[in-house]
């Protein structure tokens, strides 16, 4: 799509924000299938649901909250009841509830740029959007609260911060600086954070744990910032001020390299502080990796963020991982 297509489809996604009837009167005549004894709308359809879900999307969250379930320190035989709660409220509860709120604020964009999406093309019809959205934050606070008063407060906090980040009036992803910080939270800071209550008996986890958690959150801001590359200019037409839309291009990925390095900085300072040199060294290790490739996504952030994400970004969660063992192993010789 050329860059003029791009803004025009921008501007008409922009109209129809301002005016929903518009769209919302494509989709109802559009809509699902009706039970014709009642001419009521259809429920809607499973699949349809998952992917309304997007089960992709899970393993971020997933994968923080193993760290967190690692670095915890404690059996996991013993508490295989627990790790799979805390497994099933990251993924698909938590998770699945932030992307259900997100595509039914974005029905109308999504009407016209994705019309295949559940919610415009009639799979979820009505306000079953809206309604799966409600239903997943109640199992979420249900399963929270089932695993212990930590981890139903960082699922309370998780859950506001999915509802806003879609949902008007304050719409955190219009702004990249709230948007990023939002979702680097939910993906990194709080899963991990949750996956180490679900297991430290109704009491909050180790400061460090703690501290780890929000260092990885930090850097995954930047992280972030690589998705904002791709659309640019239909971004700045709709005024979505995403990072390279306020900062511009170059300045945006140099800023998106240091916030991703200087957290695992940290990170290596503080495992050589608590005598974890090995550790220390692995992290440091993918660091310099990472170091490596950012001159090439600098360079050319539109065209080379993607295979940043897939190189650069996997050395990162490993990273994570490499911390929460040496965290584990510092609690386990504590204990």
């Amino acid at each position: 799509m050329s860059s003029a297509l791009g803004v025009k489809l921008a501007l008409r996604i922009r109209q129809t924000l301002l005016d929903p009837a518009l769209t919302m009167a494509s989709t109802t005549s559009t809509s699902a299938v009706l039970d014709t004894s009642t001419g009521q709308a259809a429920f809607p359809q499973p699949r349809a649901v998952l992917e309304l879900l997007k089960p992709v999307t899970w393993f971020a969250p997933m994968w923080a909250l193993a760290c967190g379930v690692v670095s915890a320190g404690v059996p996991f035989a013993e508490n295989w009841l627990s790790i799979l709660g805390a497994v099933l409220l990251a993924g698909p509860l938590v998770c699945g509830t932030s992307q259900a709120a997100n595509d039914w604020f974005d029905r109308h964009v999504d009407a016209i740029n994705e019309p295949n999406r559940p919610i415009p093309s009639g799979r979820i019809p009505g306000r079953w959007g809206l309604w799966i959205a409600v239903i997943w934050t109640g199992l979420s606070l249900a399963v929270g609260a089932a695993l212990g008063p930590w981890v139903l407060a960082a699922t309370i906090f998780g859950l506001v911060l999915a509802w806003i980040y879609s949902a008007p009036p304050l719409r955190l992803k219009l702004n990249g600086w709230w948007g990023n910080s939002a979702v680097g939270l939910c993906y990194e800071g709080l899963p991990w954070f949750t996956g180490a209550a679900a297991l430290s008996a109704a009491t909050m986890p180790d400061a460090r744990i703690t501290a780890l958690a929000l260092l990885y959150s930090i850097g995954a801001f930047g992280i972030m910032v690589l998705n904002d590359f791709k659309a640019i200019e239909g971004d700045e037409a709709m005024g979505v001020r995403t990072l390279p839309v306020q900062l511009g291009v170059t300045n945006a990925a140099v800023f998106a390299c240091w916030i991703m390095a200087l957290p695992q900085v940290v990170v290596v300072a503080m495992l050589l502080d608590q005598g974890k040199p090995t550790h220390a060294a692995i992290v440091a290790g993918v660091l310099v990796a990472q170091l490596a490739l950012m001159p090439m996504l600098v360079k050319n952030p539109r065209k080379r963020a993607p295979l940043y994400n897939a190189t650069g970004t996997t050395l990162y969660v490993s990273g994570m991982m490499t911390s929460a063992f040496a965290m584990r192993a510092l609690l386990s010789a504590a204990a």
